[in-house]
């Protein structure tokens, strides 16, 4: 089984908007001995199923999943995907991304 992370490439645009979020759900899917910063950002995407499928697999293999983006200096900045899910909007899909970030 191949354990190498799956990746999510935001390839050009401003750096993600990260939003607090009140799902009381996500602090279950953050293990560890302290909370992490826990976030939800929406990007639009060209194929939500498709990547919300790649997400899955990769949980399936025990592979985990990150976001990699560029921060606000331009530094290329990794943050996991807890969950994804996506929804249809009248201009294409957004990909729904819950973070945990560093």
């Amino acid at each position: 089984m191949d354990r190498e992370a799956e990746k999510i490439t935001i390839i050009e645009g401003p750096t993600p908007a990260f939003e607090q979020t009140a799902e009381s759900w996500l602090p279950s899917l953050a293990e560890g001995p302290a909370l992490p910063h826990l976030v939800m950002t929406r990007l639009r995407t060209f194929n939500g199923p498709a990547m919300v499928e790649r997400c899955w697999k990769a949980w399936d293999d025990g592979r985990p999943v990150f976001l990699e983006y560029r921060d606000e200096d331009g530094t290329t900045a990794a943050a996991e995907v807890l969950a994804a899910r996506y929804v249809e909007v009248a201009e294409g899909h957004v990909l729904l991304l819950y973070l945990r970030l560093a």
